[in-house]
Parts: structure tokens; sequence; C-alpha cells
């Protein structure tokens, strides 16, 4: 298991999510999370690292605070070039996708929307309908707030009568990576990924009875992703983002 680093950060930016879906705040933007997963030995995957990016930047869906993950698998560094992004954690979290969907397999490039939706990740058309669609599905407020050092994060309960228990997830990410390429099919190429997962663990549960709180040091220079998810990889039921040095609550 991946184990977060605990190290005390600077300046931060804070995004908190929250509210029902169709229960919204005249400008909310109602969080949604992204997954890619990719690999820098995949030469159909930089078409996916860079619509990742503008899904990021651009914010292209109204009414979507669209939250970023950029996972490295490992099962493809063994063709010519070892991505130093990649780790087998990530490759085992797809494969359990692969399993849950009935896909024939794990593939890069692979997006997830809201672990309900996924799709070839280099499909902007298929990214932002799937993004549009969970705007449409019930959330749970996702609240984190810094000072001094520290992050305090807050869940609410599930809605009743839904799901009996999801997991709260906490992923660092490196805000943005760039490697010259040396060998296998992307040779010569210069990529660029943002949001690159360096850590991910699973925090905690929470149910329709009982929220969910902790405290943790921050880490400088990354993203912090907190999101809730059914086990087995299902339904994402809310995320939240803080980044370092950058306001994500615009």
């Amino acid at each position: 298991m991946i184990r977060i680093l605990l190290q005390v950060g600077l300046a931060i930016g804070v995004a908190m999510s929250g509210t029902s879906a169709g229960d919204q705040l005249p400008g909310h933007r109602q969080p949604v999370l992204v997954e890619l997963f990719t690999s820098e030995g995949c030469s159909s995957c930089p078409p996916g690292d860079a619509l990742l990016e503008r899904l990021d930047r651009a914010q292209p869906v109204a009414g979507a605070q669209i939250i970023v993950l950029s996972e490295h698998v490992d099962y493809w560094n063994h063709i010519g070039w070892a991505d130093p992004y990649s780790s087998p954690a990530f490759s085992a979290r797809q494969q359990q996708y692969a399993r849950r969907f009935r896909t024939e397999g794990p593939y890069t490039p692979q997006m997830i929307v809201g672990g309900r939706n996924e799709f070839v990740g280099s499909g902007a058309r298929s990214a932002e309908s799937a993004i549009r669609d969970a705007l449409r599905q019930p959330t749970v407020a996702v609240h984190i707030t810094g000072s001094e050092g520290l992050v305090d994060i807050e869940v609410d309960p599930l809605p009743a009568g839904t799901a009996h228990k999801a997991g709260v997830f906490l992923a660092w990410a490196a805000d943005t990576g760039t490697q010259d390429v040396l060998r296998g099919e992307n040779k010569g190429r210069r990529l660029h990924h943002v949001a690159i997962v360096k850590e991910l663990k699973q925090a905690g549960t929470v149910d329709d009875r009982a929220q969910f709180k902790a405290r943790i040091p921050l880490e400088s220079g990354s993203r912090l992703i907190v999101f809730v998810q059914e086990a087995g990889n299902g339904p994402v039921w809310g995320a939240a983002l803080m980044a370092s040095g950058r306001d994500e609550s615009r």
C-alpha cells in the first residue's frame, strides 16, 4: 500500500465541495472527479494527457469543478521506457475498474469520470458528456480547510437510503511534470502531465449516519485531493481539492 508523505507545507489555496445535485447556490460548481490511467511508454497516451490538462486548466463544462488525477500504470514499462511516475498500485486500481466495468482488461489511455463512466482517455466529447452526466448525480459535501501547516478534512454523511458505506481517500499529486522520453514508443518526445498522483490511501469510511473528520499535516508543492468512493471502485460521492499556492475555489 502506498503511504502518504506527511510533510508540512506553506502557502495554500483551498477548495471545498458540497451540496446535493439540483440544490446548488448561484455560481456554485459541483466537483467531478476525473481519473486518467496513462503511461509514458504508450504512444496513444499523449493525447489523453493533453485532454486531462485541458479539462484541468480550462474547466470547460459549465457548473462543474473538474478535479483530475493522472495515475501512471507500470505494465508498459517492459517495452523500452520505464515511466518514472508509474506505480503497480495504480495498475492494481485500474484492474479493479476493469473487473467492475467488465472490460476485456486494463488499457491506456483510459479515463473514468465519477467512478461511473469509462472510455478511451483521448475522447473529448465522451469526457464532457460524462462530466455533464456526473452533475446529475447526488453528492455529499467534502470540506478541506487549512491553517498553520495543517489540513482539516470533513465529509458529511451519505444520503439516507443510498450506499451503506463508502471509503474516504486521500491523494497527493504533483501539480505538473515534464519528461524527455529517451526510449520506447514515445522516444524523442517531451511529455507533460498534470496532477500526477504520487500517494493514494484510504483514510477511513463514511456512512449514512456518521460523518468523517481528520486532521493531517500538509505536503508542500502538491495538490491534496479528497474523494469519497463506494467499495470496489464504485461511484464517487464527493470530492474536494486543495492546491499549494493556488486558489481552487474560483
